[in-house]
């Protein structure tokens, strides 16, 4: 993407100036999005974004800018003008020997969505609307999304790496909205993976607009939930949005290395119920988390973040990794080249305990079986959350009795973790776009069933 002498000259030239860091990052993204709405297309578009990003260190400061431009001038003024910033004072001479990442490809790709026509993705949410469309009468919307890209990055740095990785990633969302007595719900389902147009081979269009309409069709059938506290048993999949969102980002060094973290100077203490275990992965095959290097050109990982109820490590970035004396894991992430990479999850989850999703549904007389997540928000100091449930259903005396809605989980991460008190053996993960400073990264969030012994449940009545 950029000439190895043009790359070694631009670093040799930052560092001499008196940088303790210089890092180059460049990108070259494709991107195909597909909006259906009822049937009919209402956007679609292709775009092209190709950017280099040049980052300094100096001390405890970094700073980061960006240009369309990549000719070798353009580059060293973007240094010039960074370094100015830093009030670098004393150049030094450093070494500079820059060597090739032998990367393992983690997610390979059968058919690339460049080499895939518009008619044929089209193709696909029309079958998506299909499946929602024909699951009820009551089905009175149907938005379908599409979403590929293919990105290829390049970062170097002053400490030697040079690597290249190319992500690949096929997304297809619905939201579908049923009608009943002049009320409304909506129904949401977006699987997502580093996959190529193969993705629809494991997972059916229709089948994804009929899972969206089954839980709008089932919701706008339903009574509203009760109030208060009471033990919630979260089913598996997109249910660890709670943790990635409320106990996730407390562990990202972003937040850690300030001591704005619930979590900071923490490791090796229990913060956790003794049965649970969280890890961060970006490792998986074919994940949509995944990728071979981060964003600053260190191999990702698997990272063991919570074992068995203790802090065992945090996502560290190569930033806050000099501030923390911890090693980068491979965590360091951002949406494109516009944006300054920090310690960033993937794909996060707690881990599968010994009891079948039946058993915990069975051990609770009383309460709330959240099927499904919907959004919510969480102060990121605290870890405090409100989220709502898209999909509700009461427990009477160890049976699911009836559905209900509008039900909301409020609460504190860090407590929630502690008042797990049974986890299950379904592990599954759902796919989701993580949003924070570095801008929105694909991210799965997941884990098995789990029963929280009590926790506030907000509702309205109607």
């Amino acid at each position: 993407m950029l000439e190895a002498s043009l790359v070694e000259r631009v670093i040799g030239y930052g560092l001499r100036l008196g940088a303790d860091f210089v890092e180059i990052f460049a990108e070259d993204r494709f991107d195909t999005k597909i909006t259906m709405v009822d049937g009919k297309i209402d956007v679609a578009t292709s775009e092209r974004n190709f950017g280099v990003g040049i980052r300094l260190f100096k001390d405890d400061q970094q700073v980061y800018a960006y240009t369309n431009d990549p000719n070798e001038k353009q580059l060293l003024n973007m240094i010039d003008r960074l370094i100015e910033v830093l009030e670098v004072r004393q150049p030094v001479e450093k070494p500079l020997n820059m060597k090739n990442l032998d990367v393992k490809n983690f997610n390979r790709v059968i058919f690339y969505p460049l080499d895939i026509s518009k008619t044929e993705k089209a193709r696909i949410l029309k079958l998506a609307h299909e499946g929602a469309k024909n699951y009820s009468s009551l089905i009175t919307q149907v938005v379908v999304r599409y979403w590929d890209y293919d990105q290829k990055v390049f970062i170097a740095n002053s400490e030697g790496i040079v690597g290249n990785d190319r992500r690949i990633k096929t997304r297809l969302m619905v939201t579908a909205v049923a009608t009943k007595d002049g009320e409304q719900e909506s129904g949401f389902y977006g699987p997502g993976a580093s996959m190529g147009f193969e993705f629809f081979n494991f997972h059916s269009p229709e089948d994804i607009g009929a899972e969206a309409a089954r839980i709008a069709d089932r919701m706008v059938r339903a009574e509203y939930a009760p109030v208060g506290k009471m033990p919630v048993v979260i089913a598996n999949e997109f249910g660890g949005v709670i943790f990635h969102e409320a106990c996730g980002h407390a562990l990202e060094a972003t937040s850690v290395a300030k001591g704005a973290s619930v979590f900071a100077d923490k490791l090796g203490q229990k913060v956790a119920a003794e049965c649970i275990t969280a890890v961060d992965d970006g490792t998986i095959p074919n994940a949509w988390g995944s990728s071979n290097i981060d964003d600053e050109g260190t191999p990702t990982q698997r990272n063991v973040l919570i074992e068995n109820g203790v802090l065992k490590n945090y996502l560290v970035d190569i930033f806050h990794s000099k501030k923390m004396g911890l090693k980068p894991n491979g965590c360091g992430r951002r949406e494109s080249y516009k944006y300054i990479p920090t310690s960033r999850m993937s794909n996060t989850f707690i881990m599968a305990g010994k009891y079948l999703p039946e058993e915990i549904i069975s051990a609770t007389d009383y309460g709330l079986y959240a099927k499904r997540m919907g959004g919510g928000s969480v102060h990121p100091a605290t870890g405090e959350f409100n989220f709502a449930v898209m999909e509700g259903y009461l427990i009477e005396k160890g049976r699911i009795t009836k559905a209900v809605r509008g039900a909301t989980l409020i609460g504190k991460g860090i407590e929630v973790i502690n008042n797990i008190d049974m986890v299950g053996n379904d592990l599954a993960r759902g796919q989701g776009i993580c949003g924070s400073i570095s801008g929105g990264v694909p991210a799965d969030v997941g884990q098995p069933t789990i029963r929280v012994r009590e926790l506030i449940v907000g509702g309205r009545r109607k």
